[in-house]
């Protein structure tokens, strides 16, 4: 026979065991939630960066565009401001650090920002449709700045008229 007395009850609250399963899922949760934050921060850019990257490439493209398209084969000029064709363009601020104006001056501010510009001929998959590799240039623009990994890049095409 049963009597109250001896029967078992179980008082309200948690056993051990379960109070440390509780604490490892939100271990975990927890845990995923801070990689995923600090994965976020850590590709975030500055925006204000990103833009400024955006605009010295932009410039530089705008630059490259006006000028004539040629062929000839002649070693660019060291300056700048002497370039006279698309093709002497290429390479520039290879070995360079900061942004410098057409005469070479340096731009204040700017100075974290690196940039390389490459020239050529497209390969044989990037032709552009009914226009001769050898009558088109593939511009490419990398602008860098101190502390990011990802550059920012533009392509411009510049075709014989």
């Amino acid at each position: 026979m049963w009597n109250k007395r001896m029967q078992h009850t179980r008082n309200g609250g948690v056993t051990l065991v379960e109070l440390i399963v509780a604490i490892v899922i939100v271990a975990v949760a927890l845990a995923g939630a801070v990689a995923a934050f600090t994965r976020t921060d850590r590709a975030s850019v500055d925006p204000v960066i990103v833009r400024q990257m955006a605009t010295i490439a932009d410039g530089l493209m705008e630059e490259i565009l006006l000028k004539p398209f040629s062929n000839d084969a002649a070693a660019a000029p060291a300056q700048r401001i002497d370039f006279a064709k698309v093709a002497d363009y290429n390479n520039y601020g290879k070995d360079k650090k900061g942004i410098v104006d057409v005469e070479g001056v340096a731009v204040p501010g700017l100075e974290h920002y690196g940039v390389l510009v490459e020239v050529r001929h497209p390969l044989a998959g990037e032709l552009l449709t009914n226009v001769p590799g050898d009558d088109t240039w593939k511009i490419v623009i990398t602008v860098r700045y101190d502390g990011v990994t990802d550059p920012f890049k533009l392509t411009g095409w510049r075709t014989k008229p």
